[in-house]
């Protein structure tokens, strides 16, 4: 099509950035409706790409133009099933953060036009097909979650910003010696094209691999380079939790799919075995943790760990089911954990602690609240009919049909019965029993809250029972990556 329409999704937010900064602070109205305007109409043309796309088709709406002819880096866009999932739920979750942050006071500019800036990073990251191009993005993500954090966290936010950037930026310089080593042994830096070639040296291939794993696995992220993590969550605010776990965590995982499989097939069966052990001690490991926390948003923190483990054991077993897993659980994760994190800092906002002992019986005060705090725990833990289940089901199955060890399928179930344990643990002390002196006078939740969180319930139910509402996408894009792998 002549549209150019991707182009337009991923830079749409940076026009409304600056549309957003330049009333300033002292305008704090307009720069919401601004905000709000553009996010909004972001997701309608997300949803008009949705519509348009042709699920047979593989690669589409392809925009390839040269932008540094002289060393073959090109400015070119496309998207497919998995990238279009991952976009789709960026729109969503960027609109839904303008609007619950709406009441900020603190430069409410420059909040603004930050999560318009991350938007512009995150949408790019999962439709560039060029390497310079998709690093740039890749990039681009650090600077306004660093001022999100740093400017509205908590009291430590300095400490989890910096080491939120510096971890990241750790993992993203040994990508780019991965990117640079491919450049010089292949010519271009062109993705697909790279993917499609194929014929690097095994050896070759297990170097680059392992450069990629540091830049994706920070991001993902895997034990024990996962640190960084609860501290940035904690500290971060209610928004930029949501975007945080929701979006950011997937760019890890995605990389793996979109660039670590498809380009180093032969590295990637050779590390299939280490991914599997790092990602099933993920999940035992991250659902552990959680069980022991006494803050609301640490548990939640420590849950995407666990829940992160799924993603990158599916991606470890290299077959339909479990890549497909993988993708689902992303998506899933997205929908419900932005759920929880949105339900965390609207009971925080109104009883100004997220110490689990001190917001019991939420049901008894506030039952819509905890009616759907207690919604997003099942739909946490993998409860059949909800999405949780979906993807972890379907990573499971592809571990034990693959090559690995089948007894990662026996670890990982260790997780989800954790994981039943600790929200079902959340659930009893937060949801019922007596209600603490905190919740005693505090009000339910508004009209605009109750919007804020019901297109994710939505989605969460319908994924979970209507499967193909998400694998009709995400599963000729994941044959397509195993095609390119030479039918692994």
């Amino acid at each position: 099509m002549d549209f150019p329409l991707l182009t337009v999704i991923v830079f749409l937010p940076l026009a409304g950035a600056a549309l957003v900064a330049l009333p300033g602070n002292g305008r704090p109205g307009a720069a919401r409706v601004i905000a709000a305007t553009v996010a909004a109409v972001d997701l309608v043309l997300v949803g008009w790409l949705t519509l348009r796309f042709d699920t047979g088709a593989g690669m589409q709406f392809a925009e390839k133009a040269a932008w540094v002819p002289q060393v073959g880096i090109t400015y070119h866009l496309a998207v497919d099933g998995m990238s279009l999932a991952m976009v789709a739920l960026s729109a969503l979750l960027t609109l839904l953060a303008i609007v619950a942050s709406w009441k900020t006071e603190k430069k409410p500019a420059m909040w603004f036009s930050m999560l318009l800036l991350l938007e512009v990073g995150m949408n790019g990251v999962f439709v560039a097909m060029d390497f310079v191009l998709f690093y740039v993005f890749w990039e681009l993500v650090l600077v306004p979650m660093y001022f999100l954090i740093a400017t509205w966290g908590g009291p430590r936010r300095e400490y989890a910003a910096i080491k939120f950037f510096l971890y990241t930026l750790f993992g993203s310089v040994f990508m780019l010696v991965g990117i640079i080593a491919l450049y010089l042994q292949t010519g271009t830096f062109d993705i697909l094209a790279m993917a499609e070639a194929g014929g690097l040296a095994p050896s070759f291939q297990w170097w680059v691999f392992a450069a990629f794993f540091l830049g994706f696995a920070v991001k993902v992220p895997v034990f024990p380079l996962h640190t960084w993590l609860p501290d940035a969550h904690v500290e971060a605010p209610t928004a930029a939790s949501v975007l945080l776990a929701g979006i950011l965590l997937k760019m890890g995982s995605y990389g793996f799919l979109r660039i670590s499989l498809p380009i180093l097939p032969d590295a990637a069966r050779q590390w299939s075995g280490f991914l599997a052990a790092l990602a099933a001690i993920s999940i035992v490991y991250g659902a552990a943790v959680a069980f022991a926390q006494t803050d609301m948003k640490k548990l939640v923190a420590y849950s995407s760990v666990s829940h992160m483990g799924f993603v990158m054991l599916g991606i470890a077993s290299l077959t339909p089911e479990g890549l497909n897993g993988a993708v689902a659980v992303m998506f899933s994760h997205g929908v419900v954990t932005g759920m929880l994190f949105f339900l965390v800092g609207m009971v925080y906002e109104r009883t100004h602690t997220r110490t689990i002992a001190e917001v019991s019986g939420l049901s008894s005060r506030v039952p819509v609240a905890g009616g759907l705090l207690a919604f997003a725990s099942f739909a946490s833990l993998g409860l059949p009919g909800l999405s949780g289940f979906v993807g972890e089901f379907l990573s499971l199955v592809g571990v034990w049909s693959s090559q690995i060890w089948a007894g990662w399928v026996v670890v990982a179930a260790v997780g989800v019965l954790l994981a039943a344990a600790y929200m079902l643990w959340l659930v009893q002390r937060v949801v019922l029993g007596g209600s603490s002196p905190a919740v005693e006078t505090i009000g339910d939740l508004t009209k605009a809250e109750i919007w804020v969180l019901a297109p994710l319930v939505v989605l969460t139910i319908t994924v979970g029972v209507y499967w193909d509402s998400l694998l009709r996408f995400t599963d000729p894009a994941v044959n397509a990556v195993l095609t390119l792998m030479g039918g692994a």
